[in-house]
């Protein structure tokens, strides 16, 4: 290899820890938005979804959440990409003009930085993608415990999209360098980005922090509101994926707890077969395969009704919790209404399948209140359905002329009888595809007489082990072919699925967190490097090495605090107007959004105080040098 072909690589490695930076700062931007791509195909939101892993209610509000980190995390990695490799090739500068000043031709001296602009580019996005599908792996494992290789086409398109953005904004300095003088490369001014090159004039002792960390913020007016537009955009994303994370966690999961009883010790009594199939339905939430031939209507898995009476009469036992699960056809019931004075039509009459359990409103173990009520104790034709129905029956479709629809104003049959909406509810079993309707009228309906199905709920103060072997006992005595079920474990199952994937979430902007801090360290390297005459002046002065230390953090306060303030304020006001209706925040949410966020910043603080401690432990002819 001849020596001219050896100087970008030597240059490179000349400024490892510049280069270093920039090559992780790149790796990073990469990084986090293939995982972002892959992940959100894994949970069944995006353009390349292949199955409902979620209800779809919450698959929407996932889908929300990821469509808004989706723009900020490109956005974040856009600008960074900008900013970082447009700083590493203007910092290129002086060095073209040195050569250019030596004599060597434009051409030639391009070539040299054009090839480390390719070099390091080419080997972020390299490494950026190894770490996507590094992230990715470990996010799959760890949520679905189990790793199956996705999309892997998304790696080509965000290598060239990354790839394309930073040869754009790299070459914009380079090309800008060629057709200056040798003279104009090696002045500051275009060095280090200054707006104006000025004068050193005296300071005073008086304010010598503000007044020398404020020129010098001046002086480089274009760079400082670039870092600050990007440490914005990052502390939005943070904002979103933090308290929008925690709260939506909790939202949901609520949610979840309500309608499928987690937390209350369910017991189930149901014969072998349709119990093994309950809890099949529960666990489709986590995408665990489900019978889809199973008859429930089979005559000989009805629970005789002395089973109930007796578990009504343990003391242990606090509610017993009657149901007819039945697969059934349901339709849509349309409505009318008054709109400006307009008879309008609301819904249409479309038909499907659905889970049809029939409950006792006097005894439900569960709550379904998502939306609208639960179903009342006195009226016997009311309805509550699940999330997946009301958003692939009741809403509107401009191809079958519905233009106006409200699942809580229309109505729906199924066994020849018509029932008001009053609620939706998000349930996770059978994905939300399901229909709670009164028991009794669902008995009359169908011309049954007993329940297929018994949820009973234990009183806190008893032992739940000593609970289900008295239940067992009772059950076997009845009727040898009923069997118990423990249900909590796949409930409590449903619940850490959701809340890995919140916080799977939670952790896709550590990524261009990381990136932005590693950006504002080369930032702050850049400033200080730039004020290394003024140093060595108050040095010879009589000015404490650390005087360098505080500059450095009272700039970087300043900067940080004022994307703080911004990256916040539009974070919260997106969350919870735009991605989260009726949010539940608690104090401990609060408590548990500010640690995060304000960890965050602190962190990046230190952080980019590095460049200032390391020049403050020079001697001040080293630093002059």
């Amino acid at each position: 290899m001849s020596r001219g072909a050896g100087f970008p690589i030597n240059d490179l490695l000349r400024r490892r820890l510049q280069s270093g930076l920039v090559v992780v700062t790149l790796t990073l931007s990469v990084a986090s938005t293939l995982f972002l791509l892959l992940f959100s195909s894994r949970v069944g939101v995006g353009l390349t979804a292949s199955s409902n892993v979620f209800t779809i209610g919450l698959t929407s509000v996932f889908g929300q959440f990821i469509l808004f980190m989706g723009i900020l995390v490109f956005l974040v990695g856009a600008v960074l990409t900008s900013f970082i490799v447009s700083l590493m090739m203007a910092q290129r500068t002086r060095d073209f003009g040195l050569i250019k000043a030596a004599g060597c031709p434009n051409s030639l001296v391009g070539g040299y930085f054009m090839t480390e602009l390719f070099g390091v580019v080419a080997l972020s996005c390299v490494l950026g993608i190894l770490c996507g599908f590094i992230a990715d792996f470990v996010a799959a494992t760890v949520v679905f415990g189990v790793y199956v290789l996705g999309n892997w086409w998304f790696a080509p398109v965000v290598f060239f999209v990354f790839f394309c953005l930073a040869l754009f904004f790299g070459l914009q300095p380079l090309l800008r360098a060629t057709k200056m003088t040798a003279l104009d490369a090696l002045s500051p001014v275009n060095y280090y980005g200054l707006v104006f090159g000025g004068k050193h004039r005296s300071i005073s002792r008086s304010g010598l922090t503000w007044r020398v960390a404020s020129r010098s913020m001046v002086r480089r007016l274009s760079s400082v509101v670039r870092i600050v537009v990007l440490l914005s955009i990052v502390f939005v994303l943070l904002t979103i994926s933090v308290a929008g994370g925690i709260i939506a966690n909790d939202t949901t999961t609520g949610w979840v707890e309500k309608t499928s009883g987690a937390g209350s010790g369910l017991i189930m009594v149901a014969h072998s077969s349709m119990g093994s199939q309950y809890e099949l339905l529960l666990s489709k939430f986590t995408g665990t395969p489900l019978n889809g031939d199973f008859d429930y209507a089979n005559s000989e898995l009805v629970i005789p009704s002395r089973v109930a009476e007796q578990l009504n009469s343990m003391s242990g036992v606090a509610l017993v919790d009657s149901r007819l699960v039945l697969y059934m056809p349901i339709r849509e019931i349309s409505n009318y209404t008054a709109l400006n004075g307009i008879k309008t039509i609301i819904g249409g009459d479309r038909e499907g399948t659905s889970l049809v359990i029939g409950v006792d409103p006097c005894t439900m173990a569960t709550d379904f209140s998502s939306m609208g009520r639960s179903l009342s104790e006195t009226e016997p034709f009311e309805a509550v359905i699940g999330d997946s129905i009301a958003q692939t029956m009741y809403y509107r479709d401009a191809s079958k002329k519905i233009y106006t629809a409200d699942p809580l104003l229309e109505s729906i049959r199924t066994a020849e009888t018509t029932f008001k909406i009053v609620g939706v509810c998000i349930d996770p079993i059978n994905n939300g595809n399901v229909t709670y309707v009164p028991l009794e009228t669902l008995m009359n309906a169908t011309d049954r007489l007993y329940s297929n199905l018994l949820l009973v709920t234990p009183k806190d103060s008893t032992d739940r082990s000593v609970t289900i072997s008295e239940i067992r006992h009772i059950v076997k005595s009845i009727d040898p072919n009923l069997e118990v079920f423990d249900l909590e474990p796949t409930l409590e199952a449903n619940k850490a699925f959701l809340g890995a994937a919140w916080q799977t979430i939670m952790f896709i902007p550590l990524f261009s967190l990381a990136s932005a801090a590693v950006c504002l360290v080369s930032y702050m390297m850049l400033v200080v490097d730039e004020q290394r005459q003024e140093f060595v002046v108050l040095r010879a002065v009589g000015a404490k090495p650390n005087l360098i230390v505080k500059l450095s953090a009272f700039e970087s306060a300043l900067v940080l605090l004022s994307s703080f303030g911004i990256g916040l304020s539009f974070g919260v006001i997106i969350t919870f107007l735009i991605l989260m209706t009726n949010p539940l925040v608690t104090v401990t949410t609060i408590g548990m959004i500010s640690i995060w966020v304000i960890s965050a910043l602190a962190v990046m603080f230190v952080l980019s105080l590095y460049p200032a401690v390391r020049m403050s432990k020079m001697g001040i002819l080293k630093i002059g040098g």
